[in-house]
C-alpha cells in the first residue's frame, strides 16, 4: 500500500500527541542547496518533540547516495534529481512507498553585474563554474542546457568542476570565477554576486527533489515524524520563504 501525504501526516500528529518516549537520532542526507531549510525545519521539529537529535550530512546528492550505499547512516534522503533516488530505489536502499516530491528550484547564472546576460554572453567570459555532472544534479542541469543552447564545445575549456553547487556559488564570490550555474534559492543568498540571468526553462528539465525514508529509516519513529513534518504546511510556508516552489 503505498502512503499518502495525508496517511504522513496523520501519523505525524498522532506521534506528537503520543505518549513521551525517549526520543533519538536522525540522521539526514540532504542535498546542500537546501542546508538553510532544513536546519531551519530541524530546528522547529526539535521545539516540538523534545529530545530528538539530528545528524546531517549536506553534499552533492550523488556523493550522498554513495555514502547510504558504503554503509553511512541514513534515515531520511532529499535529491536534487530523480536519478540519484532511482539509484537508492533500484539499490533496494530507499522506502518506496514513501517516495515523493519536496519541493522544486530553478537554475540561474550568478556573477558580478555586466558580466553577462543571457547564455550566449559566456563566450565572453574566461572561468565558469560548475558542478561536477557526475555527482552533482546542478551540473548535470547545466550541462544539458548548455549542450541545448550549442555552446557545449566553445565553454569545454572554460568550465570549473566544483563538488557541490554551494563550492559553485563560493568560487564566484571569491572571485575565482566570473560567474556559476547554481540555483536560485542559492544566489538568493549570495552577497557579493547577484542572479544574472535565469536559464531558460525549455533548455532543462525541472529541477526536483524527491525525497524518501530509507529501509532503516521507516524502522525509526522519529525519522516517521521528521518526514512527515517535511511535507506539511509549516515545512512549505518555509520552503516558500526561502524561493522554493512547492508546486
Amino acid at each position: 500500500m503505498k502512503i499518502t501525504i495525508e496517511m504522513m501526516t496523520a501519523l505525524f500528529c498522532l506521534l506528537l500527541l503520543a505518549t513521551p518516549v525517549l526520543a533519538g537520532e536522525v540522521n539526514l542526507s540532504v542535498a546542500a542547496s537546501l542546508k538553510e531549510v532544513i536546519n531551519e525545519l530541524s530546528d522547529n521539529f526539535a521545539k516540538k518533540r523534545p529530545g530528538v537529535k539530528f545528524a546531517k550530512s549536506y553534499g552533492a546528492s550523488g556523493q550522498l547516495v554513495k555514502q547510504i550505499e558504503n554503509g553511512a547512516p541514513s534515515d531520511i534522503f532529499i535529491s536534487a534529481n530523480q536519478e540519484w533516488m532511482d539509484y537508492l530505489k533500484n539499490k533496494k536502499l530507499a522506502d518506496v512507498a514513501s517516495i515523493g516530491t519536496f519541493t522544486y528550484n530553478s537554475l540561474v547564472f550568478a556573477g558580478m553585474s555586466g558580466k553577462a546576460s543571457s547564455l550566449r554572453d559566456l563566450n565572453k567570459l574566461d572561468r565558469i563554474a560548475i558542478g561536477s555532472p557526475k555527482s552533482v544534479p546542478a551540473g548535470e542541469y547545466a550541462k544539458e542546457a548548455i549542450k541545448k543552447a550549442g555552446l557545449d564545445k566553445q565553454l569545454e575549456k572554460k568550465l570549473v568542476m566544483a563538488r557541490d553547487v554551494r563550492e559553485c556559488l563560493m568560487y564566484a564570490e571569491r572571485g575565482e570565477v566570473d560567474g556559476a550555474f547554481v540555483y536560485k534559492t542559492d544566489a538568493l543568498q549570495a552577497k557579493q554576486v547577484k542572479i544574472l540571468f535565469t536559464v531558460p526553462q525549455e533548455l532543462y528539465p525541472r529541477v526536483t527533489y524527491p525525497m524518501s525514508l530509507t529501509v532503516a529509516g521507516m524502522k525509526n519513529k522519529d525519522a516517521v515524524a521528521f518526514f512527515a513534518y517535511l511535507l506539511s504546511g509549516d515545512a512549505k510556508a518555509v520552503l516558500t520563504r526561502y524561493g522554493f516552489a512547492t508546486k
